[in-house]
């Protein structure tokens, strides 16, 4: 991983409309987030995510969300959608991750800090970056749910890492300095309606998130557009 700028990369995930994403994008995000779990209210079809994926410029990063799905399935969304890489966001085997790596995605593998797989299985997945969530709610992501995020800040000592649940412009700052992520990722705190984007929310969280200089180090997680 190199070393990047003092301030941390962002995703917005869970986005269904073309124009909200490339709104976005137009604010200089590393990445964003699409959703393919069927009971997530954010679900998008392939068709969705290819008019959204076909809407960004390709410095921008397009990462599909799935949940226990088989490497062969998501790879044939990835094809299908214009994915770039595939955030696995259940219990997933490494072998998995190591497949989809092979077939030249970036990989993120969500950990949890109060569940399976923990961040002790970091080193198994050999994932191109992780996603640290405190694992609360009854559905697989953040559930809105702010947590301690200072339970995480080793981590990034080890392994580059997006910080997720309950962030918001209003808090990002604070979760920074607490955990000390390499990115962050939002999806629900920047929100109109599930799926949604608040364009303002939106921006105000960018700018909070830009403003603010880390005093840790950091490292690249996305890498799009070639660069």
């Amino acid at each position: 991983m190199k070393e990047t700028s003092q301030t941390c990369e962002i995703k917005i995930c869970g986005l269904t409309d073309p124009d909200e994403a490339l709104a976005c994008a137009e604010m200089k995000i590393q990445a964003i987030g699409l959703v393919f779990f069927p009971k997530s209210r954010r679900c998008v079809s392939t068709g969705q995510a290819l008019r959204i994926c076909r809407a960004l410029p390709e410095t921008v990063q397009t990462i599909g969300v799935f949940v226990n799905e088989t490497a062969d399935a998501m790879l044939e969304v990835a094809e299908k959608s214009g994915l770039t890489g595939i955030q696995l966001h259940g219990q997933e085997p490494p072998k998995v991750a190591r497949k989809l790596k092979s077939n030249g995605l970036t990989v993120i593998k969500a950990l949890y800090l109060e569940g399976e797989p923990s961040i002790a299985a970091a080193e198994s997945y050999g994932a191109d970056a992780y996603l640290l969530e405190c694992a609360q709610g009854f559905l697989p992501g953040g559930n809105a749910m702010a947590w301690n995020w200072q339970a995480a800040a080793g981590f990034g000592e080890r392994h580059p890492f997006l910080l997720a649940g309950g962030l918001k412009p209003e808090n990002v700052v604070t979760a920074i300095e607490s955990a000390k992520p390499h990115g962050v990722d939002v999806s629900s705190g920047v929100e109109a309606a599930p799926g949604r984007k608040d364009i303002k929310k939106t921006m105000a969280f960018v700018s909070a998130v830009e403003q603010y200089k880390c005093q840790h180090a950091l490292r690249r997680i996305f890498n799009a557009g070639g660069e």
